[in-house]
């Protein structure tokens, strides 16, 4: 048996309903079909990629791993298929929640107007790599350490960080915050795309509690509700304002790296314009 399309659909569908049911329905296929899919997906590779023995389903390591490769193979396949794109080939940008900050807008503005062969899509995916991997954008900005094999990346700037607290809370009324003032208070983190982690604090000193969310707006809405503070940079403020969310300079916090990162196997043939353009404006 050789792996087909069909049996990388009927895996993505599964992994993302975690659910063969519910895959079926979304594919408009029997459920025994898709089954079946996927059990000859597992016996060609010679491993397992979904663990059945718990009530919910759920990929196994080896299955994570796999979804991205097979992710990035569809999309690839699909994209070749499609003519309409292939004569007017976009340039797919992709960012976890800030963009280039302050950049952005001139970024786009200058784009349409210098290269209107070559539409720029700006798209916001709450991904470690912003889709990179996966094969949903040709490029990505990207804030903090990157060693993903096969990326390439280009420092473009860096940028301060700031402290994100409770509107109504103690901390708000401060003009600036330092690391250790953070300690006492519960810390949001974003595990998924964010940036900040433990590892920002001193070992002896890091905050005692921390709350896990999987996106920015997740991530704002539990500063607000009270829940803790959280670390993020400059550009959040500027791009992300909420009403119970208040920003502070964080004093003592080290930059951020800002860059934009490509896959080296298959660039996009007008990167290098989107990078001297990006190096130009930042």
């Amino acid at each position: 048996m050789s792996i087909e399309m069909r049996h990388l659909r009927c895996f993505l569908a599964i992994a993302e309903e975690s659910s063969v049911t519910r895959a079926a329905v979304r594919l408009h296929l029997t459920q025994p079909a898709v089954s079946r899919a996927l059990a000859a997906l597992e016996k060609q590779l010679g491993t397992r990629l979904v663990d059945r023995s718990t009530h919910h389903l759920a990929l196994t390591p080896e299955g994570r791993v796999f979804r991205d490769k097979a992710a990035a193979a569809v999309a690839a396949f699909d994209e070749a298929l499609d003519t309409g794109r292939l004569r007017r080939r976009p340039l797919r940008l992709g960012h976890a929640w800030s963009a280039l900050g302050p950049y952005t807008t001139p970024l786009l503005r200058r784009w349409e107007r210098e290269h209107p062969e070559t539409p720029l899509e700006l798209l916001r995916i709450d991904d470690r790599t912003a889709g990179l991997v996966r094969g949903e954008v040709d490029a990505a900005v990207l804030r903090g350490p990157v060693d993903t094999p096969g990326l390439v990346t280009e420092l473009l700037f860096t940028e301060s960080r700031v402290a994100a607290v409770t509107s109504d809370g103690p901390l708000a009324v401060r003009p600036s915050l330092t690391l250790a003032e953070l300690t006492d208070t519960p810390m949001i983190l974003n595990t998924v795309s964010g940036l900040t982690t433990l590892d920002l604090w001193p070992p002896q000193s890091r905050p005692g509690t921390t709350v896990t969310v999987a996106n920015t707006d997740d991530w704002l809405t539990a500063i607000a509700a009270g829940r803790g503070a959280g670390v993020s940079v400059a550009s959040t403020a500027a791009m992300h304002p909420h009403p119970g969310v208040t920003y502070r300079a964080l004093t003592d916090a080290p930059p951020a790296r800002v860059m934009l990162a490509w896959r080296a196997s298959s660039p996009h043939p007008a990167l290098p314009e989107l990078l001297a353009l990006a190096r130009e404006l930042t």
